[in-house]
């Protein structure tokens, strides 16, 4: 990508046990066009290395949330290991320049309700910008995992959580009335909760939206 947006963290705090909330805030920010669920590709690495470590250069955020008239993104962002990005996300400081990408992604929301949202504690960041958009009357429901009470995210929508090892169980628990389903998080996981609505529940793939964040040892995606 030849350009990018210029921006500075202003403030860093805990949001859960292992999640960091990091504002960034800059003039680039101003007027952007977002759609909640939409991610940003954050440069968490110096120029110096892009070329010599071109996989390690940029790790893609979710948008937590996103005022383009003040010109302030938030991301929220899980520290799971010692990847470029829980390094960047762990030692990020206020007054830090940071390079990004514009928002993009298509994990945002359908027309059709019910709306039930799977995923585990990184899939919350999108999924919190998403309730937050539907209207209050909007039908919702779903399953979050984490890997304990101290790791759930808040959210403005009421949905389950459920600790390591259980969400799949949880998820044959939602509600069965077609809608569209939201799913997010570590890619196998994701693949097997879409199985589940494609094979058990014999839902259209059309009803079904899965973006894949993460999953253990793949570059990139660490």
């Amino acid at each position: 990508m030849a350009y990018f947006l210029r921006a500075n963290v202003t403030e860093v705090a805990p949001l859960t046990d292992r999640m960091r909330a990091i504002r960034l805030t800059g003039d680039h920010l101003r007027g952007l066009a977002w759609r909640p669920g939409q991610h940003v590709r954050v440069n968490v690495t110096p120029p110096s290395q892009w070329l010599r470590n071109p996989g390690d250069a940029r790790r893609t955020y979710s948008i937590w949330d996103l005022d383009p008239a003040n010109g302030v993104l938030d991301l929220a962002v899980l520290d799971h290991g010692d990847g470029p990005g829980s390094v960047w996300a762990r030692t990020a400081r206020p007054g830090d320049p940071v390079s990004l990408s514009k928002p993009e992604g298509r994990l945002v929301l359908r027309d059709a309700g019910p709306h039930i949202f799977a995923g585990d504690e990184t899939a919350a960041v999108p999924f919190a910008a998403m309730l937050r958009a539907l209207p209050d009357d909007a039908e919702v429901a779903g399953v979050l995992e984490a890997s304990g009470p101290a790791g759930e995210v808040p959210l403005p929508r009421k949905l389950t959580w459920v600790h390591d090892g259980q969400l799949l169980d949880a998820v044959r628990d939602l509600p069965a009335t077609e809608g569209t389903v939201y799913i997010a998080g570590e890619a196998r996981t994701c693949q097997a909760i879409r199985q589940h609505f494609l094979r058990d529940r014999r839902w259209p793939r059309g009803a079904i939206v899965i973006k894949p964040f993460w999953t253990p040892g793949k570059r990139g995606m660490d």
